[in-house]
């Protein structure tokens, strides 16, 4: 009786914390795919930044499920997803593309990450009205990890102009309805 008592309890503190170990997870992929870019395993980076990507869908949905939403679920998503879709595309494309126009290159790069910091920023001290104000990071990251099945395609420059209009488009104040 006790061993069942003992696995209930263990069973319902894993799922008051579902969401966050599936935040933590983006994380994890975030992480990971910045270091698969820094070591040049690029299609591996890619690879970790659309897991990251869908751990991220599912987070929200199982706190809602849940009941979990909480402060720290709303602080942890974000700090997640400026690791997972502000740094890690970032750096993947410096890597790749941004990083032969020097100076220049990396003052685009972290123009892109600090855009993408002020968006969460703001995301995380406003009121839930079923609308999102600016371009959310997470679709400013997918865009420009995407960006990367463009590299044989694509001017170096373009990458230049895909993070100055991402990065604007994260800070804009246009609203676009949360589906």
């Amino acid at each position: 009786m006790l061993f069942i008592e003992r696995m209930d309890h263990t069973i319902k503190k894993i799922r008051s914390q579902s969401a966050n170990i599936l935040t933590i997870g983006n994380m994890g992929f975030g992480g990971a795919s910045l270091m698969a870019a820094l070591n040049g395993s690029f299609s591996f980076s890619v690879l970790f930044i659309f897991i990251a990507a869908f751990l991220d869908r599912f987070d929200g949905i199982v706190a809602r499920k849940f009941n979990q939403e909480s402060e720290l679920g709303k602080q942890l998503d974000s700090m997640s997803d400026i690791i997972s879709f502000g740094v890690a595309p970032a750096i993947l494309i410096y890597e790749l593309v941004l990083r032969d126009f020097g100076i220049t290159g990396m003052v685009f790069t972290v123009f892109y990450i600090a855009s993408g910091a002020f968006r969460l920023a703001r995301f995380n001290i406003s009121e839930s009205n079923g609308y999102f104000t600016g371009l959310p990071i997470t679709a400013a990251g997918t865009v420009v990890t995407l960006s990367f099945f463009g590299l044989s395609i694509f001017p170096p420059v373009f990458y230049m102009f895909l993070f100055i209009i991402c990065s604007l488009l994260m800070v804009s104040t246009f609203t676009l309805k949360k589906v």
